[in-house]
């Protein structure tokens, strides 16, 4: 009877010790390996698990990694830059028209009846400003020179006789009637003497021209020199040698001269981004096939609209110093309606789309790594990165289409 009650309790403390091994095997082995040099009992399994997660890492990061040596990243003609924070801008292209500049464009002309014995320049001959450009004989220069230089001899004259009856009035010795009129006769010569030289002005000649004339010989008079008012080059030349000029009074011109060194783009600009336009405001300027980029500057916005196509006329004023652009091309302006600032902006042409996810590709010792980024704003050039990319990290601008191959060429040899 004993007997039989010790193998129903032995059978039950198995069912007991059955039911709860799990747990207490669990907890014992939690135990142990908290214990000093007991480490190895858990190891193998922990080791194991992280040595798959590292494999697993290692494979991610292989077929995102792109090894090039230097020479390879040059013959690719991969540029790298820092992406860095920059401005994003929303442009409007406009179509413009280069034109000489207003305040650059001297017409040469005379005011006087006579003909051309000298023409000193032609087409496309490089001028001084107050440089003699033409030589015209005339007798009307010639009688108003004369008669210049008979007044002042007249004038000069009557101030010294003056001077002399106004000592001798104040000394009592000539008659106040007689000082009156030599007062008079030499006001009135000053005033001949004066219209004389004014009429030289209206002829053309200039101060230090006038001033010459006592010093010249008679033949001389009936000379007259013609000079450019400005620098450049000769657009046109308007008269031939030994033409008549002058008839009837009317002014002729005998050469445009155009300075080039500054010119002007003549731009029509719809009256929706007339509020975004100011004068003083910086543009670019892109000339059609060969893509040569200027700056300009604005400085005129027309307060009317044109009749016909309802657009406002907007001049900038570009500087030309080595002649590289030519009045009468066609270019385009880009003119800047917004600007928003922005951590972390890359060109357009630095990112690829990788399974429907945009990548950047980073560039590391080895070669670069293709990073997933997240993108923001943007405008025709750059776009902003929101995330994946920090200001100061090296990035291909340039050529990254063929990351993207030897990125596919990788990933296709691990899958193999």
């Amino acid at each position: 009877m004993i007997k039989i009650w010790l193998v129903i309790a032995g059978i039950a403390g198995g069912v007991v010790l059955t039911s709860l091994a799990p747990a207490l095997i669990g907890t014992l082995r939690s135990q142990v390996a908290m214990l000093p040099g007991m480490s190895w009992f858990m190891g193998e399994p922990i080791q194991a698990s992280a040595a798959r997660d590292a494999e697993r890492h290692d494979h991610h990061h292989d077929e995102a990694a792109i090894k090039l040596s230097d020479r390879q990243i040059a013959a690719a003609g991969i540029e790298v830059e820092q992406a860095k924070a920059g401005v994003l801008s929303r442009r409007r292209f406009v179509p413009g028209l280069v034109t000489p500049s207003g305040d650059r464009i001297a017409r040469v002309a005379v005011r006087l009846l006579g003909t051309v014995v000298e023409l000193r320049k032609r087409l496309g001959d490089a001028v001084e400003r107050n440089e003699v450009v033409a030589v015209i004989e005339s007798r009307e220069v010639a009688d108003a020179k004369s008669e210049y230089l008979a007044t002042r001899l007249t004038d000069e004259l009557q101030q010294t006789l003056f001077a002399r009856a106004t000592s001798l009035w104040q000394g009592k010795v000539m008659t106040e009637n007689d000082y009156l009129r030599a007062r008079t006769t030499a006001q009135d010569a000053r005033v001949k003497f004066d219209s004389a030289r004014q009429k030289l002005f209206t002829l053309g000649l200039s101060e230090e021209q006038i001033a010459a004339l006592p010093n010249q010989p008679a033949a001389s008079l009936r000379r007259q020199e013609v000079r450019s008012p400005i620098s450049g080059r000769v657009a046109e030349r308007r008269v031939d040698l030994g033409a008549l000029v002058g008839r009837e009074g009317q002014e002729s011109e005998l050469y445009v001269v155009v300075d080039l060194s500054e010119l002007w783009i003549d731009l029509a600009v719809a009256p929706a981004d007339l509020p975004a336009i100011r004068e003083g405001q910086e543009i670019t300027v892109v000339v059609g096939t060969s893509h040569e980029r200027a700056p300009a500057q604005i400085i005129f916005i027309s307060p009317l609209l044109d009749r016909d196509t309802r657009a406002a006329r907007v001049v900038a004023s570009l500087a030309n110093p080595d002649h590289a652009f030519r009045p009468g091309s066609f270019v385009t302006a880009e003119i800047a309606l917004s600007q928003d600032h922005a951590d972390v902006v890359v060109p357009k042409a630095a990112l690829q789309t990788i399974k429907g996810e945009r990548v950047a590709f980073v560039r590391n010792e080895r070669g670069f790594e293709a990073r997933q980024v997240a993108t923001g704003r943007e405008d025709d050039r750059a776009i902003e990165i929101v995330s994946g990319l920090f200001a100061g990290e090296a990035i291909a601008i340039s050529n990254t289409f063929v990351l993207k191959a030897e990125l596919g060429k990788a990933e296709a040899e691990h899958q193999h």
